[in-house]
């Protein structure tokens, strides 16, 4: 298989990651070029990092790339992948795909257009959260009921609630509260943190009332990301047992009780992003853009793009729930509910 050629647009944190995972895996990817703003964030990516750098749309364009990778700032998203889409050229865009409602329905409403966009949600990829799906897709649950989530925030979280409970484009009521804690800082996106400052950081909890029943507990505070004094949890019920992180709980085929552990799932670029010393996270993106090269050829999408928009549509939900504690907020139909995909 040719390798995947891209260009990334963006010169933050996260644009990084692609390289990270280009260099690590060469014989899969090439990062042709990141497109950024100015000279001198251009001239500070390539001296620091390395990474080849332009400042013009143009000399990208000229590169002939498989892929566009927009990963520039929230609020820019939508727009910087509508203006790559409108070049016709096929788009991988961070999360969300959008921060307003009319934003995710003209982005679906070019997807039913013809246009060849995805959204990297990354976190069912994750080789822990992959294996843990896996146990409750197997049955071995029976069907499940609660997922109580500490994993991830916003329209993550919503990603994986709705996996876990097969809850697919359901109808669904939220409510949320949210407290301020406070917590010594002991780590960061840059690495460890040493004598740390006492900050106050944001706990968010929401419950997602399923329309077929399942209901998901949420619960995350961002600095779960980055602490080495707060982890994180994963536990889905069904009648016929209970998944708790990496312990699963079940009847077995004769009916008797028994607890095992899980066991990593076979995949050979998890192992060798692993290898190469990619995060879980970078982890789970490699292997989003390996599974991109089957849908450029007119295969699957990686993660439906319906599903992503729902994800964001939620996440927003749950915004407007804590803006009002307790009560609830009702979703409403949206096309990429009830438009034939």
């Amino acid at each position: 298989m040719a390798k995947l050629r891209f260009i990334v647009v963006g010169s933050g944190w996260r644009s990084l990651f692609y390289w990270r995972i280009a260099q690590a895996l060469p014989e899969r990817f090439e990062l042709c070029a990141m497109l950024c703003r100015t000279e001198e964030k251009a001239e500070k990516m390539h001296r620091e990092y390395g990474v080849p750098v332009s400042t013009s749309a143009e000399q990208c364009i000229a590169l002939h790339p498989d892929l566009v990778v927009v990963a520039v700032n929230k609020a820019s998203i939508a727009a910087v992948s509508t203006e790559w889409l409108a070049r016709g050229f096929a788009v991988l865009c961070e999360t969300p795909a959008a921060l307003e409602e009319d934003a995710l329905r003209a982005l679906w409403q070019l997807h039913r257009q013809g246009a060849k966009l995805q959204v990297a949600e990354q976190y069912w990829l994750y080789p822990t959260l992959a294996k843990r799906l896996a146990a409750v897709r197997s049955g071995a649950l029976g069907t499940p009921q609660f997922a109580r989530l500490s994993v991830a925030h916003g329209y993550h979280a919503v990603s994986l609630a709705r996996q876990f409970l097969n809850a697919g484009q359901q109808p669904v009521r939220v409510t949320g509260r949210s407290w301020t804690e406070k917590i010594i800082e002991t780590d960061s996106r840059w690495g460890a943190v040493h004598n740390g400052a006492l900050v106050e950081k944001t706990l968010q909890q929401h419950t997602l009332e399923f329309a077929g029943g399942g209901t998901a507990f949420l619960d995350f505070n961002g600095v779960q990301y980055h602490s080495y004094l707060r982890s994180t949890h994963t536990s889905v019920q069904g009648e016929r047992g209970e998944l708790f992180d990496d312990t699963l709980r079940c009847l077995d085929a004769a009916g008797e009780p028994v607890c095992r552990p899980l066991t990593p799932l076979p995949d050979p670029l998890a192992a060798a992003a692993a290898q190469a010393g990619l995060n879980e996270d970078e982890t789970a993106i490699a292997c989003f853009l390996d599974r991109m090269q089957g849908y450029l050829a007119g295969g699957a999408e990686v993660y439906p793009l319906a599903d992503a928009l729902q994800d964001a549509y939620l996440a927003l939900l749950m915004e407007r729930a804590l803006a009002a504690p307790g009560q609830p907020v009702e979703s409403t139909p949206q096309p990429w509910n009830t438009e034939e995909r």
